[in-house]
């Protein structure tokens, strides 16, 4: 094997989270939608399963006393606070700056200055950027299925 057990688990969290968000996103609004696979957001947090994955496997390697389990729980811990605050909430900003532009828009529009030469325009800001409490804690049970089972079948 070219790749650790703990690097291996971890790729495998995240690659296996966001194949995940395809089906259940079929399910939800009956359309497959492939771009899922390299999107942020969504059910379940692929950024929660990886650092899971790998936080099980140095759990299941080192112990659950060791210094390295240790700080694998302080990054988890971290990334799963960053990804149902600091991301959601810029999410939230983006869906709001959206709406304002589209307003400044309409205004524009409906005063017909002569001297507003063109609307501004950009592109719409991606607003599924965080997590909702929920799509976190199943990012984490991913993260702990996949790290137990990439440890039950990888070749020591």
């Amino acid at each position: 094997m070219f790749l650790s057990f703990p690097i291996l688990a971890a790729l495998l969290g995240m690659l296996i989270a966001q194949f995940i968000k395809i089906p259940i996103h079929f399910v939800t609004t009956r359309k497959i939608k492939w771009s899922l696979m390299v999107s942020t957001g969504g059910m379940p947090s692929s950024h929660t399963a990886t650092i899971i994955s790998l936080t099980t496997a140095i759990g299941l390697t080192s112990g659950v006393y060791s210094n390295e389990f240790a700080i694998c729980v302080v990054v988890s811990a971290i990334v799963m606070h960053d990804a149902t605050g600091v991301r959601r909430h810029a999410g939230y900003h983006a869906e709001v700056l959206n709406k304002l532009l589209v307003n400044f828009n309409n205004l524009v529009e409906t005063l017909k200055d002569p001297n507003v030469k063109k609307t501004e325009s950009r592109e719409k800001l991606k607003e599924l950027l965080g997590h909702q409490p929920t799509e976190v804690f199943f990012g984490a049970i991913t993260g702990i299925i996949v790290g137990y089972l990439t440890y039950l079948i990888y070749p020591f």
